[in-house]
């Protein structure tokens, strides 16, 4: 499995290494111990979800508050996305900054975001079948959101037809609103948060 550290820290992009015969084909799409040597801890999974989503569905951008947070580990096991990882974490040096990284069933790479960052993302194939392990359960009352179409972040969407959000995602304070009700993690707390983890391990 291939590493590549993205422009936002504590973000990464894994690319497996895919064994293909007459059968078919075979990967590891997760290995805990690359990922903790990579992060410096374990990613401990609480929860996995799936979303199903059609062409032109973009969710997001969504996190959840620190501590405790929720890392995440993302694929695509069916279509392609295009997965963006955004810095909302007040105080980082890429603040109000993104990635994004082309998740697909081709290459089947993955990406990792730490706790207090910005996850969204935007399906570019008919059907598009996204799995994400998680640190945490759910928590409706610690999960927030950011708008997708603030202009301060500057997500540059593929030009689609149409680009559908749910009405949750599009009533989301911009990057400027939430930083000044003070809804964002700091880089400060986050890196604590990270440091703790580090220390468990």
């Amino acid at each position: 499995m291939q590493v590549r550290e993205l422009s936002i820290p504590h973000a990464y992009e894994m690319t497996p290494r895919q064994h293909v015969d007459d059968r078919g084909l075979f990967l590891e799409w997760y290995r805990f111990d690359r990922l903790q040597e990579t992060v410096g801890h374990a990613l401990e999974l609480r929860q996995g979800n799936l979303s199903v989503s059609r062409r032109g569905v973009l969710r997001g951008i969504h996190f959840a508050s620190v501590p405790l947070g929720q890392a995440k580990y993302v694929t695509a096991v069916s279509g392609s996305v295009l997965d963006f990882v955004v810095d909302i974490r007040v105080g980082s040096p890429t603040f109000g900054q993104w990635e994004g990284v082309v998740l697909d069933d081709v290459e089947r790479k993955s990406v990792y975001l730490a706790e207090g960052l910005g996850h969204a993302f935007l399906a570019l194939s008919d059907h598009a079948v996204v799995t994400y392990l998680v640190s945490d359960t759910y928590n409706r009352d610690r999960e927030h959101g950011i708008d997708p179409f603030d202009p301060e972040i500057g997500l540059e969407l593929p030009d689609l037809p149409d680009v559908i959000t749910s009405p949750k995602d599009a009533e989301a304070p911009t990057l400027a609103e939430a930083s000044k009700t003070g809804l964002l993690p700091s880089w400060e707390d986050c890196l604590a948060h990270y440091r703790r983890l580090d220390e468990v391990d």
